[in-house]
């Protein structure tokens, strides 16, 4: 495959309570709609959308996961493999804002640490707000993670969460591959090095069996008054 051909697949998973407007981001995000309809997701859904980050082509690939605890068994085994996440709660639902920390940890059972962002939805809704602005960035900070707020309806930072999450997964893979390159060269001057000591180390012993074979004795009267060559010190760092 040529290398103008190779894409960065992102597997994302949107978790949260139901009614908090999972569904309704990815159809935003992906197809550009809105409905007002709700339609409670059995099980989960999929859909993808390709972007450039970085002038390179990425297909983020989202998975809209039931919020139902009786689905928790099927949606459990789609989070495996996910490399982002959103947890999303609503602005309306109090209930939805308090079960943020235990959908990070049901995810992170599942995959470990990955990227995550914690969205507030149906900001638009803001004068029936049941959640104070303080509550939720408290929570962001306490979970050390990124915080959006966001309107579905009026399509108000929705790109923005999911072009964070691409740019957050590039930029760790790439700092792993550095860490790699990294630890490869030093690797690589480790071997240098052994190899230097031992060369060293042989020429050593050829000098100390030639001194075995033939000792020369410095003249005392020629070195008398005059600084000697082995006089300084020095250090091989």
């Amino acid at each position: 495959m040529r290398e103008e051909e190779i894409e960065t697949a992102i597997k994302v998973v949107v978790v949260g309570n139901g009614a908090v407007g999972k569904s309704s981001m990815i159809q935003r995000y992906c197809k550009g709609i809105f409905t007002r309809d709700y339609k409670k997701t059995i099980g989960v859904d999929f859909l993808e959308r390709q972007i450039e980050v970085n002038d390179e082509d990425v297909r983020l690939m989202l998975w809209d996961t039931a919020g139902q605890e009786e689905f928790d068994a099927i949606t459990k085994a789609y989070y495996r493999g996910a490399q982002a996440c959103v947890l999303a709660f609503s602005t309306v639902d109090r209930d939805s804002f308090d079960a943020v920390e235990s959908w990070k940890r049901k995810v992170e059972d599942e995959v470990g640490t990955i990227a995550m962002v914690i969205v507030q939805n149906k900001i638009d809704l803001i004068d029936d707000a049941v959640v104070q602005p303080n509550e939720a960035e408290a929570l962001a900070k306490k979970l050390r993670l990124r915080f959006y707020r966001t309107s579905v309806k009026d399509n108000l930072n929705v790109d923005e969460v999911f072009r964070y999450l691409a740019e957050k997964y590039i930029d760790e893979m790439n700092s792993i591959v550095e860490e790699d390159n990294c630890q490869q060269k030093i690797i690589g001057s480790s071997g240098f090095l052994n190899n230097y000591s031992k060369e060293n180390s042989a020429r050593k012993n050829d000098r100390n069996r030639d001194r075995d074979t033939i000792i020369l004795q410095p003249s005392k009267r020629r070195t008398q008054g005059k600084k000697s060559l082995f006089g300084t010190r020095c250090s091989v760092l």
